[in-house]
């Protein structure tokens, strides 16, 4: 009996030893490029410079180390005069696996800022939580919106 519950109590100890290894945080810090590919944008009756936009975006992530990844979100913004809140849902998928997150932030003089909130991943991300930052780069592109974005990925255990 003893010699079981010795056994018993080293394979328990190995096995939350391998759960936790593959458990952690990670931060990822990239630049983000993206572009709209099916967006409305409808004006509002009787407020001058008031919208609403609406749609399907996809962006291209670049590490510094040269790895790549690929964003498609849908996206939603109230805007008065280039300013106002927006928020939308993103999956970013890597190499190594997938996230998905609901954002919001906001547009003021130009620059935008917002959140993250990690929902799900898969792969490397499997049930992954956590959080993230939105900020706007300096853009000597037309058509295109260029961002700093940090993810604070949790994966179970952690």
């Amino acid at each position: 009996m003893r010699n079981f519950i010795t056994f018993f109590v080293s394979s328990v100890a190995i096995v939350v030893a391998a759960s936790t290894a593959v458990a952690g945080e990670k931060v990822l810090e990239f630049k983000l490029v993206t572009k709209p590919i099916d967006v409305k944008v409808i004006e509002a009756a009787n407020v001058e410079g008031q919208t609403v936009v609406s749609g399907k975006f996809f962006g291209v992530a670049v590490f510094n180390d040269g790895r790549i990844g690929v964003k498609e979100f849908v996206h939603s913004g109230d805007m008065l005069k280039g300013s106002g809140a927006y928020y939308g849902y993103s999956t970013y998928t890597f190499e190594d696996g997938a996230i998905t997150a609901r954002y919001t932030g906001a547009i003021k003089d130009g620059k935008s800022n917002g959140e993250y909130t990690i929902l799900s991943g898969t792969g490397a991300y499997a049930n992954a939580t956590g959080t993230g930052t939105i900020e706007s780069a300096p853009n000597p592109f037309k058509g295109v919106n260029l961002l700093n974005i940090k993810l604070v990925v949790r994966t179970p255990g952690s």
